[in-house]
């Protein structure tokens, strides 16, 4: 199967690529920085700068993660522009590729986040509730689905993955706590009630694999394990298994003076069930959160 990707060179993307080339899939990554593409993705990954490179050469699957890190810094209106960019246009600009081909892939699946509920508060959420708040972050992920659902129109099935909070060793949310936690001033955020959301990466490879392989699936998904928790036993959790102290707070208020507008991802959350991939019968590796830190805790 030949799979072309979008945000290849990301947390998510760079597992994929690996998992895919021990599978003997081709592999074309189309990236900004496409010299970069085969040290980071596997020497026998194809980088390219823009999607015309491919010419007509078949395509039977694409993969579009590509986005600018959400979280990375604070909200100004030049960066609410660039996560608009760095996603809604890159989607727009490939539908407009795709609209040239004369051989079109079976199935896009799109990127997406659990951020497109909003703040959900107590509300379990499933593939089926509808946004719950109408902030900045949910306003992104809906654009971001319904310019990818734009590519049915071409006969294409398209998989939105509403991916929660990625445990990784390699990078992600993950990464930006260590420090803290490691200098025993972990805590919970806010009052430590909001709902997290996770999801183990070796099971977030493992479901789009498994959604890639599904000729029926369409629609939205929600990437994470099926028993979320409450940021306060998430903090508890790392840091126990850093050995570490996690009972110093940051306020809310700090937050958002520290944060503005992007202060909502961290004391919003979202009760999110994987409903869906359960009932297509797939099997979560990790479902409880201390298992999933403790495989991650030797490289953490």
């Amino acid at each position: 199967m030949h799979i072309l990707l979008t945000g290849g060179t990301g947390l998510i993307g760079r597992q994929l690529c690996r998992h895919w080339l021990s599978q003997g899939h081709t592999l074309t990554v189309w990236s900004r920085q496409p010299e970069k593409v085969a040290k980071l993705c596997g020497a026998q990954v194809r980088g390219i700068p823009r999607l015309e490179d491919l010419g007509q050469t078949p395509v039977d699957a694409i993969v579009n993660l590509a986005g600018a890190p959400i979280a990375d810094r604070p909200w100004t209106s030049k960066r609410k522009a660039l996560l608009w960019s760095s996603r809604i246009t890159l989607t727009e600009t490939l539908l407009a590729w795709l609209e040239t081909r004369e051989q079109k892939p079976a199935v896009l699946i799109s990127g997406s986040a659990v951020g497109w509920y909003g703040d959900g508060g107590e509300r379990e959420l499933t593939e089926e509730s509808a946004p719950v708040i109408d902030d900045f972050a949910s306003q992104l992920c809906i654009a971001w689905e319904e310019t990818a659902q734009r590519a049915e129109a071409l006969g294409i099935r398209v998989i939105l993955i509403r991916t929660g909070l990625v445990l990784s060793a390699d990078g992600g949310f993950l990464s930006r706590l260590l420090l803290p936690f490691k200098l025993a001033m972990g805590g919970p955020l806010g009052n430590g009630r909001q709902w997290m959301p996770w999801i183990h990466i070796k099971d977030q490879i493992a479901l789009i694999d498994f959604l890639l392989h599904q000729e029926t699936a369409s629609g939205p998904y929600n990437a994470c394990a099926p028993k979320p928790v409450r940021n306060s036993e998430f903090a508890k959790t790392l840091g126990a298994v850093l050995h570490r102290p996690a009972f110093m707070p940051m306020p809310t208020l700090a937050l958002k003076v520290c944060l503005g507008e992007m202060s909502l991802l961290l004391l919003g959350g979202q009760k999110a069930m994987p409903v869906r991939l359960l009932e297509a019968g797939f099997t979560f590796q990790f479902t409880d959160l201390r298992a999933a830190l403790d495989d991650l805790s030797s490289r953490l």
